[in-house]
C-alpha cells in the first residue's frame, strides 16, 4: 500500500521534508480511517524518487544499494526499481 511505498521512500531519501510531511499526512489519515490516495502530482514529483533519477541524494542512495556508480538516470532508476521490488 502506499504506506509501504512511502516508508521504502524514506530508506532512499530520509531527509527529504516533503517526503516526511507526507508520510507523516499519511499515517495520520490512516489512523483516522481515511484513505491515504490519491496523491497529487507535485507530491509524487517532490517525493517520489522513481521521480528524482536526478538528484544528487537519490542517486547516491542508488549507487550504494548496488555497489557501483551510475552514469545515467535509467541506471538509477533500474536500482530503484530492484530495491524496492526487494524491500520488505
Amino acid at each position: 500500500g502506499s504506506l509501504a511505498n512511502l516508508r521504502w521512500a524514506l530508506a532512499v531519501d530520509p531527509a527529504n521534508r516533503s517526503l516526511q510531511q507526507w508520510h507523516q499526512q499519511a499515517q495520520q489519515l490512516r489512523a483516522e480511517g481515511l484513505p491515504t490516495l490519491p496523491s497529487t502530482i507535485g507530491q509524487e514529483r517532490a517525493a517520489n524518487p522513481f521521480l528524482r533519477t536526478q538528484e544528487v541524494e537519490v542517486v547516491r542512495a542508488a549507487e550504494r544499494r548496488a555497489g557501483h556508480s551510475h552514469a545515467t538516470p535509467v541506471e538509477v532508476f533500474a536500482s530503484l526499481r530492484e530495491w524496492k521490488n526487494d524491500f520488505k
